[in-house]
């Protein structure tokens, strides 16, 4: 019996890929219509996104007075700040005033009203917010009710003079920036008469351990047998630069009194007084560009005539305690070079780290 052949698949090619030779039969039908393509259903609509609300917790703290940027940022990381009883460490947090709760040490924080004083900082006094020890501190000395306050930059515990009392952060870290240049005008007495070549040599730099330290000025104002009063000028501050500067070159610094910050005078204000700033004041620290800062504008300050209620002139610089009294000259070896591996280095012995920031 024979079998009929299979028609050929008209689709088949010979394995060549060539055509089979047959001829394909004619389609009977129509040609079916083709589909639309399917388009995807969109995504089913989320929450609407929401802006982030609030401000930084660190630039939230600053404005509440609890010292500067900086310092804040410090206090969140340590974990001393709560939000809500809830701890936060992460510097990026946002916080919505008024409507959250922020505590610091379990103390809430409240912001209040931003204010500025300007004190005649004695010696024995500290300028920081903690001691253990509970020496005197210079905000202490500043009448301001509830409200927190904290100091502009340092002088040290010896030494006196104008200092700048706020709750406003943000200025602080303005002003306490080193790329701001603010100037600070210092008075010192030092044991010895110092030479025009020493300040010169002051003026144009040592090298500590940290850099180099340099007066932007410094110029001998009197001299008083084996001591001398001198002005000098700091556009950027490190921990005890005048003191260790003038300790280099042979010349023990034993009283000193800052007399300038930026665009503000001491005046006649007497130690342990303090004064708000005016409007003007205040307005010219906020306006102060590192440019002004560095060319040290013309100051602000009351004038000798211009005396305050209770404010008593200081006595000057002569007499008990003043830089008219005797001093003795300073001893010990200068030398204008770096210091050696140990710290050592011309009239500055033990390569003295000290503590905290900023002092003179």
């Amino acid at each position: 019996m024979t079998v009929p052949s299979r028609p050929a698949d008209p689709r088949a090619g010979s394995p060549g890929g060539g055509s089979s030779g047959s001829v394909p039969a004619k389609a009977t039908s129509a040609a079916r219509p083709v589909p639309p393509p399917v388009v995807p259903a969109p995504p089913t609509p989320g929450p609407p996104k929401v802006e982030e609300e609030g401000i930084r917790l660190q630039r939230f703290l600053a404005a509440a007075g609890f010292g500067a940027r900086r310092e804040c940022e410090e206090l969140i990381t340590a974990g001393r700040v709560t939000i809500e009883d809830k701890v936060v460490t992460e510097l990026g947090t946002k916080v919505v005033p008024g409507e959250q709760e922020v505590h610091v040490d379990g103390e809430r924080v409240k912001v209040a009203p931003r204010k500025y004083y300007l004190l005649n900082k004695p010696a024995g006094v500290l300028c920081t917010n903690r001691d253990p020890h509970g020496r005197p501190r210079a905000v202490d000395l500043v009448e301001a009710g509830d409200t927190r306050l904290f100091t502009v930059g340092r002088l040290d515990e010896h030494s006196r003079g104008l200092l700048i009392v706020t709750n406003d952060g943000e200025l602080t870290q303005k002003l306490a920036h080193p790329r701001n240049r603010v100037i600070r005008k210092y008075r010192l007495q030092v044991a010895g008469v110092p030479t025009p070549e020493t300040l010169r040599n002051l003026r144009k730099g040592l090298h500590f351990e940290e850099g180099l330290f340099r007066l932007t000025t410094a110029k001998r104002i009197k001299t008083h047998g084996s001591s001398a009063t001198v002005e000098v000028e700091l556009a950027q501050g490190r921990n005890r630069e005048i003191r260790r500067l003038f300790a280099r070159v042979g010349h023990k610094v034993m009283q000193l009194e800052r007399i300038q910050f930026g665009p503000l005078k001491l005046g006649d204000l007497a130690p342990g007084k303090f004064r708000p700033l005016t409007r003007e004041e205040v307005r010219a620290l906020q306006l102060l560009k590192p440019e002004d800062a560095d060319r040290a504008p013309h100051a602000i300050g009351r004038s000798a005539k211009a005396k305050r209620p209770g404010n008593q002139p200081p006595k000057g610089f002569g007499g008990k305690g003043g830089f008219g009294g005797k001093g003795g000259a300073g001893k010990g070896p200068g030398g204008y070079g770096p210091p050696d591996k140990k710290g050592h280095g011309g009239g500055l012995r033990g390569g003295a780290r000290p503590s905290g920031r900023g002092r003179r």
